[in-house]
């Protein structure tokens, strides 16, 4: 079997105040410059797959960016018209048997809702019905139809955090393999939970609700069995929890399970809710704990979901009660970067930190810092369970001692994922960790927290969904807006 395998993929956040341009995405063209693209571990995990069973792969265009706003319509079309032309050379030079798509989901441009859907359908134009196409995406998508009939495997992760990212992948290129060779005949159906949240699979009831639809995958005829979460920051018309289900031929039974599992999933939607604290209530609950060390996700200033990461709240608070012994990261801050680079590890100097975005990020605060450890090109880690973790460029970093307060400060927005990015900076013996995450951080997190408090500080990424002013999509019906 020859197999295309391409993507592009970022997530986005329509409300952010960061636009996406063609500079935001590191590429991979080819299997030329793997190390260039987050997406680098991908490519050699397939390349892997095809060697072991007898197939080519034939590389196309993957391109990555940190989540933010829309991408411009420039920075769009060249891109996937880039990844097409990588098709239409491959099937003018031998041919193609199998599509891999690996994209995002919740990927929205100037004049595009869909991304996704968008690609799917130019890609299925060029290869013709016979050439099956499997996609992968994040469990943050927005999925509606226009996808489903274009591709004839859609496969979303199922955990979150996203440890299973190596395992989905398999999974779709086993469907793939099955297709190509006429083993199966898949067939998908959809359905529409009226649920828009975010949700952690680590803990119950989430955990045994994946459980669960990993043993329907084992009932005869059922191939796969996705939950797509939806992306709340996303204001598109088809967004919100979807249940998927891809069965062999039989589409009555994937529509009979598709819904009785996405009733069954919108029966837990108070046990699930993602609560969070206003910022003063959960920093003196921190304070206050005995539970060492205590996490507080800062999820309101989560860059993993298009926020500028340099917000300032959370650390003015700390500073203005004289709190010690608490550790930020990955406050996003290029010239403050700079500028200790300039002075070395162990100056002491005035620095105006943070705060530097927009309103959201709050006022940059006026500190006097110790430069701490200084890394060049530093590369923060994503847990990917007994996978070996993703690697997270955040460029030039420093660790700033603010009278107590250690802050990571990197030149690249990157989400926070494991405490480890503190001890790889000499940053030891913290009783608070303030991750800029949502639900991420948990899987590196969990293991060492004494306690951990989920923190609605103001922001681009308020956990408070009922205070995001929608514009198209419509929120009638649909929890948390309607019970």
């Amino acid at each position: 079997m020859k197999l295309f395998l391409a993507g592009i993929a970022t997530e986005t956040n329509t409300f952010s105040p960061l636009p996406t341009g063609r500079a935001a995405f590191s590429t991979c063209h080819r299997g030329e410059a793997p190390g260039a693209s987050e997406l680098a571990p991908l490519l050699g995990a397939v390349g892997d797959w095809c060697a072991g069973n007898g197939h080519v792969l034939l590389p196309g265009l993957l391109a990555f960016a940190q989540p933010a706003g829309p991408t411009v319509r420039a920075a769009w079309e060249s891109l996937r018209d880039e990844l097409l032309a990588d098709l239409r050379h491959y099937l003018e030079h031998g041919g193609i048997d199998a599509v891999f798509l690996f994209l995002h989901g919740a990927m929205v441009a100037e004049g595009y809702d869909d991304c996704e859907a968008d690609m799917a359908a130019r890609v299925r134009a060029i290869v013709g019905p016979d050439v099956p196409i499997g996609i992968e995406l994040d469990l943050h998508c927005h999925v509606d139809e226009r996808l489903l009939r274009a591709a004839d495997i859609v496969v979303t992760y199922k955990e979150y955090p996203h440890i299973d990212v190596a395992e989905r992948a398999a999974e779709v290129l086993e469907l793939l393999e099955s297709a190509q060779q006429k083993r199966i005949r898949p067939t998908m159906a959809l359905h529409d939970c009226r649920m828009v949240g975010l949700w952690s699979t680590v803990s119950e009831p989430m955990k045994g609700f994946v459980a669960g639809m990993k043993a329907c995958e084992q009932q005869p005829g059922v191939l796969s069995v996705s939950l797509a979460h939806g992306f709340p920051y996303g204001d598109v018309a088809h967004a919100g929890a979807k249940l998927l289900v891809l069965t062999d031929g039989d589409m009555e039974k994937a529509a009979a399970l598709a819904r009785q599992l996405g009733e069954q999933f919108r029966t837990l939607r108070e046990a699930i809710a993602n609560r969070a604290l206003p910022l003063e209530q959960a920093l003196r609950q921190a304070v206050q704990s005995a539970k060492r060390p205590v996490v507080v996700a800062d999820q309101s200033d989560n860059p993993g979901g298009g926020a500028p990461a340099d917000s300032t709240f959370a650390l003015a608070w700390l500073l203005q009660n004289g709190v010690r012994g608490a550790g930020i990261a990955i406050l996003h801050d290029p010239e403050v970067v700079k500028i200790a680079q300039a002075a070395g590890e162990g100056a002491r100097l005035p620095l105006r930190l943070g705060g530097k975005t927009g309103v959201t990020s709050g006022m940059p605060v006026d500190v006097v810092a110790t430069v701490g450890a200084i890394r060049t090109d530093y590369l923060h880690e994503f847990p990917q369970g007994d996978n070996p973790a993703l690697p997270v460029p955040i460029g030039d970093a420093v660790a700033l001692d603010c009278d107590g307060i250690h802050v990571i400060v990197g030149s690249r927005r990157a989400q926070c994922f494991t405490p480890k990015i503190f001890g790889d900076f000499g940053v030891t013996g913290l009783d608070i960790y303030i991750p800029k995450s949502t639900l991420h951080f948990q899987a590196g997190f969990a293991p060492m927290a004494g306690e951990i408090i989920c923190m609605g500080a103001p922001g681009a990424l308020t956990p408070i969904l009922t205070q995001i002013p929608y514009r198209h999509m419509s929120t009638a019906g649909k929890y948390p807006w309607t019970e």
